[in-house]
This record gives C-alpha cells, sequence and structure tokens, in this order.
C-alpha cells in the first residue's frame, strides 16, 4: 500500500511541531553583531540559510494507490526547500557529472589519525590505556572526521585559499572522533551493551565503573585537545555537542504520552545525540577558514542533514539487517524499549503500538510483535524516504560551495549513507 501525501502549513495545531523539528523552519534573521562575529545566537541552534519554508508534505496512509512519482514531482519542484533568498557567491546546484569517492580523498589527511589520538590519551597506568585505546584500533569507519577534514578543504578553496588542511582544522577531524568514541563508551554503559563495532563492549571487559571512567578520561583529552586551538569561537561551538549528547541521552530515557509529539521527541533525540557532533563539527573547520556566518551556516546544515540521515538508515538498518553486519544485535532498540522512525511510522496502520511505546516494549512478547508490526507495514520504507529528503538537503546546501573535489565528494557521500547495510 503506497502512501498518500497531504500538505502541512505552518500554524496548524499539533503537527506544526513536527515540521519545526524534521525541517527546521523556526527560521529568524541574522543579525549584525552576528555577522561581524559569525556567530548565531544560543536560542535556536540548525536553522538554514534563507527565507521560511511554508509548506511541506508529510507521509500519511491512505486506501488508493497513487503514483510514486508524483511525490517526487512535487518534492523537487521546490515547495519542501524554497531557493535561498540570497547567497554569498556560493553556488547553488551542483553539476558535475562525476562525484569523488570521499573515502580516497580523505585517506592522506586520516593517515596515522588513531595514532595521533593514542598520543592524546598517554597515561601511565597500564590498564587506564588499555581501556581508552580499545576503540581507537583503527577498524573504525572514521565516518566523522572524514567529513570534518572534506569540509575543511571543500571550505578552503570556496574561501580563495588552497586546498590544505590546516593543522587545526585536522585536530578538529581528532577530537570529534574522541568525543564520539566516548559517547560510545558512555552509551554501552547505559544500555548493558555487549557488543560494539562486532567486539566484546569496554563495559563488558573491564566493568560498568572502568568504562565510565575511560570514556571521561577521552572526553578530558578532547577538551584539552580543543582548548590548545586557541579560537574561543571554535571552542564553545564544540562544547555545544557535548551538553547537546548530555540532553540527548536524557531525551532517549523518555517517551511521550502526546502522539503528535513523538515524531519530533525522536528527531530532536537523533540531532543532539548523533547530528549534532558532524554539524557543529563541519562549522568549527569553516570557521577557522572564513569570517561569513552564511558559509559557516552550510557547513552546519550539510552536518546535520546528513547526520540526521545516517541515524534514520541506521535505525532501518536495526529491522533490515542480520547481527553480523551491524556488530550488534538486530532489533536493539526494541529491546532497549526505543521507538525509532520505523515503529512510530507504523503506528499509523498499527494503533495498538501506541501502548506498547508507552510502556517502552516491557510486556512479554512487544518486542517479537512489535517488530512483526514494522515489518508488515511501510515502517521502514517511511523511514528510508525520509533518510533520502535528508540526503537532498544535504546536498543542495553543499552545492552553494565553489565547485572542489571534497566538494563533490561530500555530495557522493550523501549516497553512501543512504545505501550502506552497516
Amino acid at each position: 500500500m503506497a502512501e498518500q501525501w497531504r500538505r502541512c502549513w505552518r500554524g496548524r495545531g499539533a503537527v506544526t511541531g513536527v515540521i519545526d523539528a524534521v525541517w527546521g523552519v523556526n527560521r529568524r534573521p541574522v543579525t549584525a553583531g552576528e555577522r561581524r562575529t559569525g556567530e548565531r545566537g544560543t536560542g535556536e541552534r540548525g536553522t538554514g540559510a534563507g527565507g521560511l519554508v511554508k509548506e511541506v508534505l508529510l507521509p500519511v496512509r491512505h486506501t488508493h494507490n497513487p503514483v510514486r512519482s508524483s511525490a517526487f514531482t512535487r518534492y523537487r519542484s521546490g515547495v519542501l526547500y524554497p531557493t535561498a533568498a540570497r547567497t554569498c557567491s556560493c553556488r547553488r546546484v551542483h553539476s558535475d557529472a562525476k562525484l569523488k569517492d570521499p573515502f580516497s580523498l580523505a585517506q592522506e589527511d586520516l593517515k596515522n589519525l588513531y595514532e595521533d589520538i593514542k598520543k592524546q590519551l598517554l597515561v601511565s597506568k597500564a590498564e587506564l590505556k588499555a581501556l581508552c585505546d580499545y576503540y581507537f584500533d583503527g577498524k573504525g569507519k572514521a565516518l566523522r572526521p572524514m567529513i570534518v577534514v572534506l569540509m575543511a578543504r571543500a571550505c578552503n578553496v570556496h574561501s580563495n585559499r588552497d586546498g590544505h588542511l590546516l593543522p587545526a582544522q585536522r585536530s578538529i577531524a581528532m577530537i570529534s572522533e574522541m568525543i564520539h568514541t566516548a559517547s560510545l563508551v558512555h552509551d554501552d554503559v547505559i544500555d548493558g551493551a555487549d557488543m560494539r563495532r562486532g567486539k566484546t563492549t569496554i563495559n563488558e571487559v573491564w566493568g560498568e565503573r572502568k568504562a565510565i571512567l575511560a570514556g571521561d578520561f577521552i572526553l578530558s583529552a578532547a577538551s584539552m585537545a580543543l582548548a590548545r586551538i586557541g579560537n574561543t569561537t571554535v571552542v564553545s561551538v564544540l562544547s555545544q555537542v557535548i551538553e547537546d549528547l548530555v540532553r540527548g541521552e536524557f531525551m532517549q530515557l523518555g517517551s511521550k504520552e502526546n502522539e503528535n509529539e513523538r515524531f519530533k521527541h525522536y528527531l530532536e533525540k537523533t540531532f543532539k545525540k548523533t547530528a549534532s557532533l558532524i554539524a557543529n563539527s563541519c562549522k568549527a573547520v569553516s570557521i577557522l577558514v572564513n569570517p561569513d556566518p552564511e558559509v559557516h551556516e552550510i557547513a552546519y546544515q550539510y552536518g546535520r542533514n546528513v547526520g540526521i540521515a545516517f541515524q534514520l538508515v541506521d535505525d532501518v538498518l536495526d529491522f533490515t539487517s542480520c547481527a553480523n553486519q551491524l556488530g550488534k544485535p538486530s532489533a536493539a532498540d526494541l529491546r532497549l524499549g526505543l521507538a525509532t522512525g520505523p515503529v512510530l511510522f507504523a503506528c499509523q496502520q498499527f494503533p495498538e503500538l501506541h501502548a506498547m511505546i508507552m510502556r517502552r516494549f516491557g510486556s512479554d512478547g512487544d518486542v517479537d510483535r512489535a517488530w512483526r508490526y514494522v515489518l508488515e507495514s511501510d515502517g521502514v520504507e517511511q523511514t528510508s524516504f525520509l533518510a533520502q529528503r535528508y540526503c537532498h538537503e544535504a546536498t543542495r546546501q553543499i552545492s552553494r560551495l565553489q565547485p572542489s573535489p571534497e566538494r563533490d565528494a561530500l555530495i557522493r557521500l550523501t549516497e553512501l549513507v543512504l545505501n550502506r547495510d552497516k
């Protein structure tokens, strides 16, 4: 059964909050002071460049079978993403035929990344060193550092510089991986996880207390590396990431009773736990080479949209990939009592899921029933399509920078995010 689309206008009751959360329509003008400093206020983060989005399209269930391409036609027509009223001499549209491979382009910059991280974690106590080095084994995807170095080079070219990476920009790439890894260590303790990246978790090997201390130590080392960069604006931007991680974890511990608020809650949590790190790291490297806040916003919005899409795909894979592919048990989120995108979309067809969500799938048989309902619904398909829309917006944003191999690689990366299977 295919989805029909309905138009949702701003100011129409409870759905407004969902629209604001999904597409960032809480816009406000940049003040003169912010143009001088290159910073936005702290009241509203993650707003995009340009005018208000006055209309978006949200999927709903219907009994007849419309042609799917009509939804794409309306989406691509600019209803969802109206063209920005002004840009900074930035290109709006990407037209290059051949996109670059992001892994190949970033390989040289990321060489010895994990060795350099280990140098930041030098301690005399052997056990603490083993704890801190456990996940920095060079076998991770290094997705976040890769995005950061590519964004740094793209911004350097856009700013009429050569594409060479600044030492401080590479430090930000390293710091982003340290913050991410520390958050994984803490998440595994909170979730009681026993597998991560295909290996036994730190809390299973050394115990929860030592795992918490190891995560704290990695964060402290990242903070010291950040302070050495010596740019107060960059310090402020990346400090926001740590606050968002904590707030996101608290959000994950709760559920919204109001069904209309659940999706907004889910996407806000997704931003704070996953996308904030990518968005703010991208913004930080742009700040180091360009004073224009619009360039900072392009970098931020690319990271924000790619980060949310990445997590949406991750939530899909929890239902579609086997445990060996994921490196952790499948249906892990359901077992933790979490209602992700596929479940929330499935509620449209199976209202009985609402009660399961409120009791966090805690009754006998809840996990199995919820799993079956999701697979019988189009929740997986809807979530995948939402991820695609976020990637389209990431591409639109980054295409406004001047052409460079790194810019093209970031566009290519959106395709890889959508098509990954682990």
